[in-house]
């Protein structure tokens, strides 16, 4: 799956959101990338958008060990205030 950002800094403020049978795409992601066990993560970062936009970013993710960090989405973007 293609994203059209790229991560420019350290992730912070990591916090598990499901693992295990909580996470729904686990069938999913046992099919495309292989049996895991699968957590769901979110995070904060600044990302940088293919058209030269650089903001800070919750981010999602699924992860496993021995498969790595795949399907990373841009959940919410943070403005002035919010930083």
């Amino acid at each position: 799956m293609p994203t059209h950002f790229d991560i420019i800094s350290e992730i912070n403020d990591i916090e598990v959101i499901a693992r295990g049978h909580g996470v729904d795409a686990r069938h999913r992601l046992n099919r495309t990338y292989g049996r895991g066990n699968w957590r769901k993560l979110k995070g904060r970062a600044w990302v940088a958008y293919r058209d030269g936009r650089v903001i800070y970013a919750e981010i999602h993710w699924f992860e496993a060990h021995g498969i790595g960090k795949v399907e990373e989405k841009i959940v919410r973007e943070f403005r002035g205030e919010d930083l």
